[in-house]
């Protein structure tokens, strides 16, 4: 699904997989972080401390991001090429339906 040519990869860990998500984090010498994963159909809410930038590699998913106040925003569709931002210390529901979601997720 990615690669990484010529990155000094210091740590592979926290392989997640609950049926429905697999995630892979890696950690680049640099100190930066990484995850590459693939949501299978399904509808999921995740818990996030760190900011994090979700760029799509394929397929298409629906975020809605829950506000401050536990309102949930609009439902908005991401498809391959594109990247949302999820603030840190938030939840947000993704929808998945089809194909799976082939993602990379950036830690800030």
């Amino acid at each position: 699904m990615s690669q990484f040519d010529n990155v000094s990869v210091v740590k592979k860990a926290n392989v997640y997989f609950d049926g429905k998500c697999v995630s892979h984090s890696i950690q680049f010498a640099d100190g930066t972080k990484k995850s590459v994963g693939v949501i299978l159909p399904a509808t999921l809410t995740f818990n996030t401390g760190a900011p994090e930038i979700m760029e799509g590699v394929a397929g298409s998913c629906r975020v809605r991001l829950k506000g401050p106040n536990g309102e949930m925003s609009e439902w908005k569709t991401y498809g391959a090429g594109e990247s949302y931002n999820v603030p840190g210390n938030s939840s947000f529901d993704i929808e998945v339906s089809g194909e799976p979601y082939h993602y990379v997720c950036h830690f800030g």
